[in-house]
């Protein structure tokens, strides 16, 4: 094993070489005692259960009795275990100090160790074996949890990077830039390829989605939606079905997001006879379920308000899924036919009555007629409620009736 530390070899590596075992062990267990207090363990937790959770309910829907009970809980205990560690930080000085000065010895160990590898010939031996020594009393220091000598350790170490790395110090600023710059570019890709939230804004899907509700939709279902374009080049899983809840583009409000149901793929003849969906002249089942279902809606000014609404359960083209109506109208009704184009889709409100949808011109009114929804224009399939601030719930007494729905969490879309 070498004891000698060389510019080639990194900071890290060199410190590796030169700790004992029982070192080894004590700097392991510092580091997962780190993390695992670290305000954000508690949110990297339920992000790590919340992908294999959407993976389930997605593939194997029937799960979600369990499943979705699982994840409340667990976001539950998540909540319990933050709230535990702000009390712990804010009970113990001590803790609150070492952890600042633990973090700051990691950025400059880090900062240490990015230069040497960026300017590892211009760096004599004798320096990097002097830093290394440094580096080696701050990592004792902080095993030590001795605050007042890490302190000292560290601004030591600090000297040292000044003395043999000072010209090179003034360029770091482009590692955080750079740094910065990953990070951002790894957000813009998840949010615009893979996954990105969404807020609903009226009662139109209810009782499926409730105002307030934040859902995640599945960007990459239907294929890769080209950023600032309205162009899908190919599809990735499958198309558009029917059943499906999807965020899209108003193709005639260019400036809105509308969520609805896909009730019509293409080559589809879609009609309403007396509110019961025909689909290329085949009714589609609908149940009975409560003719008096109490739902809450509100305007964008206006405070919440009860409505009463007849509910059913609605199987559309097998996928099963609820579907309000107001009483029922006097005399036939009917509506359509409408003929779904190839490369679009037919959408439908699930409160059937009360939804700006495709029977209507997507928010322009049944003079401007139907209006469908090009594949270009669906930004994907609305997957589950991550949060939902919505009527009632926790503290709506405090915020005219709006609250957090915890029942809802987690509740996937069907």
């Amino acid at each position: 094993m070498s004891t000698t530390a060389t510019p080639s070899a990194g900071l890290e590596a060199s410190m590796a070489a030169r700790r004992t075992p029982e070192q080894i062990k004590a700097h392991r267990i510092l580091l997962w005692r780190e993390l695992l207090t670290s305000l954000w363990a508690p949110l990297v937790i339920l992000g790590l259960a919340f992908i294999p959770y959407l993976l389930l309910i997605e593939f194997v829907p029937s799960s979600a009795g369990w499943a979705q009970p699982a994840m409340q809980y667990l976001s539950l205990g998540m909540l319990v275990y933050f709230g535990g560690l702000l009390l712990w930080r804010f009970a113990s000085p001590r803790e609150r100090n070492l952890r600042r000065l633990r973090h700051e010895s990691r950025e400059l160990l880090g900062e240490i160790e990015r230069i040497l590898k960026r300017v590892q010939e211009k760096v004599s031996p004798e320096a990097a074996e002097r830093i290394t020594g440094q580096a080696l009393q701050v990592e004792a220091a902080s095993l030590a949890g001795d605050a007042s000598r890490l302190e000292k350790e560290l601004k030591d170490l600090d000297t040292l990077a000044n003395q043999h790395l000072g010209p090179y110090r003034k360029q770091s600023a482009w590692d955080f830039v750079s740094g910065f710059g990953k990070a951002l570019a790894v957000a813009l890709i998840i949010r615009v390829f893979i996954i990105e939230p969404y807020r609903i804004p009226s009662g139109s899907m209810l009782p499926t989605l409730e105002i307030g509700d934040q859902v995640f939709i599945n960007k990459f279902i239907y294929g890769v939606r080209l950023p600032f374009t309205n162009w899908v080049p190919f599809q990735i899983v499958r198309a558009p079905a029917h059943g499906d809840v999807i965020v899209f583009n108003n193709p005639v409000k260019t400036d809105l997001d509308f969520i609805k149901r896909v009730v019509g793929i293409p080559g589809d003849k879609v009609e309403i006879i007396d509110e019961v969906v025909h689909i290329n002249g085949v009714p589609q089942a609908r149940t009975l379920v409560k003719e008096d279902l109490v739902v809450h809606n509100k305007g964008d000014f206006s405070p919440w308000f009860p409505e009463s609404k007849v509910l059913y359960e609605e199987n559309l083209g097998g996928q099963m899924h609820a579907v309000l109506q107001d009483d029922r109208r006097p005399g036939r009704h009917i509506e359509g036919p409408y003929i779904v184009p190839e490369g679009q889709v037919f959408v439908m409100g699930d409160n059937r009555d009360n939804s700006m949808d495709s029977r209507y011109g997507l928010g322009l009114g049944v003079v401007h007629g139907v209006e469908f929804v090009p594949y270009g224009h669906i930004k994907g399939k609305a997957m589950v409620v991550w949060m939902s601030l919505g009527y009632g719930g926790l503290f709506s007494n405090f915020f005219e009736g709006t609250g957090l729905r915890t029942d809802r969490l987690f509740e996937p879309v069907r």
